[in-house]
């Protein structure tokens, strides 16, 4: 028996030095970390390098007569505690109407939002734009980023990236540990793995979903700007917006490059002004922080074939839209975190959690329906 286990034991130790030397071998270190964490959680800016979008004078938000006295159904409140959730915010004319926590978060507790992220850098692209940092959308993405000057590479633009029809061969893929979006998210070079694609079909003929796209937005907004995105992030929409806490941006590495197509972390209170902003045709106060066409197309179907073989009726300018009712717009985080924006209503509703519902159609969150069914009874 002891021989039997010790072969066992040998046989196992050898696996894994197999494994360990292939991983090093083939420079996939990333897949140490990857194994050792885990799932991504809410919680993982803990696990990273993170830099600073620091607020500036908060603007804090008003409270609507009825705050927290509106109807909040109980089976609304079972879903929302069946699938984990931290936060709920609703957002009406202005106003703090209604606010719930769960597991321990409150009003200033930092999360991470996950694909969230996008919408955010999307606005950025928009500011950009409106400073003539960045000529249009139309503008060629080599101009900023030199991987992308020849073959189909030198026919992509912004557009194509805010769009998602790229035509990149980026694996999308988030169980399999071997995917370019595992190394994005584990790894500590984000610019060769994002330069790294190769752009095989025609940019603007074919809608997919790639997170390398906006992460490709994200290292345009640095060659534009001259700044880390934080720090634009910071002076050009988080203390504008009046934020009341600082957030953090993951980045790959010390000092290194932002994860814009996944990693911001703040709390409920302070993503609802993203919501408002988008509420407000991206104006705050009155002021415009990105140019009212830009904002129009953001909200926009980009109408291009996706996988389906369907024009797409639910994607813009990395913000989703709701196919059948198409005044209602949201940010959508993978674990359920979402900034539903209801202009009939005059509402934004943010919800942040630990995992997602599931969808109602291939490109529908089923959580987002339940947000707009209790809204419409509000």
């Amino acid at each position: 028996m002891r021989k039997i286990l010790k072969r066992i034991l040998v046989t196992i130790l050898v696996i894994i030095g197999f494994i360990a030397a292939f991983v090093i071998i083939s420079g996939r270190t990333y897949l140490f970390k990857a194994a050792w964490n885990g799932t991504a959680n809410i919680d993982d800016f803990r696990l990273f390098e993170n830099r600073a979008v620091s607020a500036g004078e908060p603007q804090k938000w008003s409270f609507a007569a009825d705050y927290n006295k509106i109807n909040y159904p109980a089976d609304l409140n079972a879903g929302m505690e069946k699938y984990g959730s931290i936060a709920l915010v609703v957002v009406r004319d202005d106003s703090l109407l209604f606010e719930k926590y769960w597991d321990g978060y409150n009003d200033s507790s930092l999360s991470g939002s996950f694909s969230v992220a996008k919408s955010i850098t999307s606005l950025l692209i928009g500011i950009a734009i409106k400073e003539g940092k960045i000529n249009s959308i139309d503008q060629k993405v080599g101009d900023f980023l030199p991987d992308f000057k020849e073959g189909m590479a030198a026919d992509l633009t912004i557009k194509h990236l805010l769009t998602m029809t790229s035509g990149s061969n980026w694996d999308e893929s988030y169980n399999s540990p071997l995917s370019v979006t595992t190394e994005a998210y584990y790894g500590s070079h984000l610019y060769e793995t994002a330069t790294g694609v190769k752009i095989e079909k025609q940019p603007g003929t074919f809608h997919e979903y790639l997170s390398g796209n906006t992460q490709l937005l994200g290292l345009i907004i640095e060659k534009a700007t001259g700044q880390t995105v934080s720090q634009y992030a910071s002076e050009k929409l988080w203390k504008p917006l009046g934020a009341e806490h600082g957030a953090l941006w993951s980045l790959d590495k010390k000092d290194g490059h932002e994860k814009v197509y996944c990693c911001f972390n703040s709390n409920a209170r302070d993503f609802a002004r993203l919501g408002q902003l988008m509420l407000d045709s991206g104006r705050w106060n009155g002021a415009s922080i990105i140019d009212p066409s830009y904002w129009k197309a953001s909200i926009t179907p980009c109408g291009v074939k996706d996988e389906f073989n369907q024009s797409c009726n639910y994607y813009g300018y990395q913000w989703w839209i709701i196919p059948e009712r198409q005044e209602v717009f949201y940010a959508w985080g993978i674990l359920g975190q979402y900034v539903v924006v209801i202009p009939s209503k005059k509402m934004v509703i943010v919800r942040l959690g630990k995992e997602s519902a599931g969808l109602r159609t291939p490109n529908s969150a089923e959580m987002v329906y339940w947000l707009i069914d209790w809204a419409d009874k509000l």
